[in-house]
């Protein structure tokens, strides 16, 4: 084992190196605001969202590559309208030296807009290396997923880690977000089990008011019972509170075991905003002891 994992702070620190987060394509000015707080090289993750169009998505990877961080744009494939809107936005990445690292999705619209209907086939299209694209990021679901079965669910991870391994492009999976670090640890032992050894990234939501995390998490099939609320620290009586990841946080280092979970790093969902986030990581990693 990891030698800086011999302690839960070690553990933590461990995790938390070279963590990720996330951003829409209206943050650019929030981005601004956090960039103090975020480490260079940080990869910030750029969603595409049915409300954002193709100029505001390359303004802001321009901006995360700008600041000295690392963009991941977002490839929603059911939101991609046709092959050639795909072939455009990676071209106009791949001009602007961001189209390094992205983040395959399926995307939420029940019906494909295009001739893409999931993420997969974004993979398997050959449009991923001939634009320059070196890693892509996958889905991954430790709680399932509201619409689709957890059997589907693990053939879709499968048929997409194969793919990637096919066309000899590395890739990392990052996980839905929770509040209970018992499925996810799980899960990502499943996944060794299951012959993949992608790197993970745990999705954790930053701080953000519980109102707003419950909101979430009903939207997304997360589980929030009664004790997994208050082992997380939300109050299910007092909406109007805050809560931050710090006990998911450490909960999850002291179960993390290299050995079985293999690389795991942390993915920060940028709920209660990207600066609060930034700013509350940099204040968490601050309070980690140094490893024996």
């Amino acid at each position: 084992m990891d030698s800086r994992t011999a302690s839960p702070g070690g553990a933590t620190g461990l995790l938390l190196e070279d963590f990720s987060l996330e951003m829409t394509g209206k943050d650019v000015p929030d981005l601004h605001e956090a960039r103090h707080y975020l480490p260079a090289g940080t990869r910030v993750n750029v969603t595409f969202l049915g409300n954002e169009d193709l100029p505001m998505r390359l303004t802001a990877a321009r901006a995360v590559k700008d600041l000295g961080f690392e963009p991941v744009p977002h490839l929603s494939a059911r939101r991609m309208p046709s092959r050639a809107a795909f072939e455009e936005f990676l071209s106009r990445l791949r001009a602007d030296g961001t189209s390094g690292q992205v983040f395959a999705v399926g995307g939420d619209p029940a019906v494909p807009e295009g001739p893409y209907g999931e993420a997969l086939a974004l993979i398997r299209s050959g449009l991923l290396e001939r634009y320059g694209v070196q890693q892509v990021g996958i889905c991954g679901y430790p709680e399932g997923h509201p619409a689709i079965t957890g059997p589907e669910l693990w053939s879709a991870l499968e048929r997409k880690a194969a793919a990637l391994a096919e066309r000899g492009i590395p890739g990392h999976v990052i996980t839905q977000f929770g509040f209970d670090p018992g499925p996810v640890l799980g899960w990502i032992g499943e996944l060794r089990d299951r012959g993949i050894h992608l790197p993970v990234r745990v999705g954790v939501p930053g701080p953000a008011g519980v109102r707003r995390l419950l909101g979430y998490a009903a939207r997304f099939g997360v589980g929030t019972s009664a004790g997994i609320a208050r082992k997380y620290g939300l109050s299910l009586t007092h909406l109007m509170g805050t809560a931050g990841p710090d006990r998911f946080l450490r909960a999850l280092s002291e179960g993390y075991d290299p050995q079985r979970h293999g690389t795991v790093k942390l993915h920060f969902y940028t709920f209660g905003g990207l600066r609060a986030t930034a700013e509350w990581v940099a204040g968490f990693r601050a309070t980690i002891p140094a490893a024996s």
